[in-house]
């Protein structure tokens, strides 16, 4: 069950970045949930790539976890 529960959350990860990751290619001043960041376009796109790449790392690894554990699906 706690491997599902890290599946969803890096899924949510992979989502709500990479949407915000786009969201800042359209219009390069939307920072969104990063604004606090103050690392200009370039930073706050490389720290949305950085979080889509954690939330499919967090994704992949918990579903193999999930699957050795003899779930399967």
């Amino acid at each position: 069950m706690k491997y599902d529960i890290w599946q969803i959350i890096g899924a949510a990860t992979t989502v709500v970045f990479a949407q915000g990751a786009i969201r800042l290619l359209v219009d390069h001043g939307n920072t969104g949930l990063l604004g606090w960041l103050g690392a200009g376009f370039g930073g706050t796109l490389a720290a949305h790539g950085l979080l889509v790449a954690v939330g499919l790392a967090l994704t992949g690894w918990s579903h193999t976890r999930a699957k050795a554990l003899g779930r399967r699906g």
